[in-house]
């Protein structure tokens, strides 16, 4: 379910290294809070949700609303966790980082059975196919962030880039029921498109059935049909010899579902979009096209907004995290009086 939608343009650059290094720190006591007070599952739940995430990239000190804050916040937790400590571990990241996220959660050191790792794998593929492939917004994702726990519950949170803006997609293992009926926890973005092609949408539901149909069909037969209607400069564009192949693919496998199809190999979105058109154009079923700043006052922000970083303030709050969390060890009394002194110390 979408959930929310936030600002994030595109701004280039990075976060420098004494900043990083601080952010590291922090995001690992903050993880290791949360995850000592409210559980692995309560961790999952907030850095799905979009407005937890983007307040815990203002109080990591980083810029309150660039695309930036993503892919920095995921490195930082990425780093942070990479002992898988606290029974955590983050997979993926950006540009060809991201590719690597497959290796990366078959080499876990979780006790995970076979069966289990491959589902983890599909569960990483899937999400990138789907936010990529079948929900077609204009942003073209280059960043993917896999987040799993020790139990085999996950995470995603990854983004694309389109046109100076980017639009970063927040997944949560207990909200998919089915990865291609609206399994988004939230998409965030300061723009709405008035044409998404979003094969994920409950209204195109008759839209996915025909698709499956269609891939079922002989590549000659559907291609003959798409030649005899009139949207000729679509069909030059949607059906390249790449997206035959694939088409000739998904005929031979003879998929049971939208699921299954998708996640086909060689199926991409122009695939995707040249069956909902077909469905759209032989059977007149059209998919659907409908498309916490104040956290930032907590250390500041690497380009000086709402101020500059202030190191001795930023370093004082890891400290006293950090003797929070060794008070915790002691017992359940101290624990609880611990952690909520966070709260009156910020």
């Amino acid at each position: 379910m979408r959930t929310g939608i936030a600002n994030l343009p595109l701004h280039y650059g990075s976060a420098p290294r004494w900043l990083f290094d601080r952010m590291v720190k922090l995001a690992k006591g903050i993880s290791e809070v949360i995850v000592l007070e409210h559980g692995h599952n309560v961790f999952l739940e907030k850095i799905s949700d979009p407005h937890w995430f983007q307040a815990f990239g203002c109080v990591l000190g980083f810029d309150w609303h660039s695309s930036g804050v993503t892919t920095t916040v995921c490195g930082a937790v990425k780093e942070a966790l990479k002992n898988n400590e606290f029974g955590l571990q983050v997979a993926g990241g950006k540009g060809k980082t991201s590719r690597k996220t497959p290796s990366e959660i078959e080499n876990t050191r979780f006790s995970f059975s076979t069966n289990k790792i491959n589902n983890l794998v599909y569960a990483s593929r899937m999400a990138a196919k789907v936010d990529n492939n079948c929900v077609q917004d204009g942003y073209q994702l280059y960043h993917h962030c896999f987040i799993f726990t020790e139990k085999g519950k996950w995470a995603v949170v990854q983004q694309g880039m389109g046109n100076r803006y980017a639009r970063r997609y927040h997944w949560l293992s207990d909200g998919v029921d089915d990865f291609v009926v609206e399994p988004q926890n939230a998409i965030c973005c300061d723009r709405k498109h008035e044409k998404v092609l979003d094969m994920t949408a409950k209204q195109s539901i008759e839209a996915r059935k025909i698709s499956v149909d269609l891939a079922k069909e002989n590549p000659a037969r559907l291609v003959k049909i798409l030649n005899m209607k009139a949207r000729h400069n679509i069909v030059k564009e949607d059906l390249s010899s790449h997206t035959i192949r694939a088409l000739k693919n998904a005929y031979e496998i003879q998929p049971n579902n939208y699921e299954e199809l998708v996640s086909l190999r060689g199926i991409g979105p122009k695939s995707i979009r040249a069956l909902a058109l077909v469905s759209e154009l032989v059977y007149g079923k059209p998919a659907s096209y409908k498309d916490p700043v104040k956290f930032s006052f907590a250390h500041g922000g690497k380009d000086g907004f709402p101020y500059p970083v202030d190191k001795k303030v930023y370093d004082g709050t890891v400290v006293t995290l950090r003797e929070a969390l060794d008070k915790a060890k002691i017992g359940e009394k101290d624990k609880v009086y611990a952690i909520k002194r966070l709260k009156r110390f910020l």
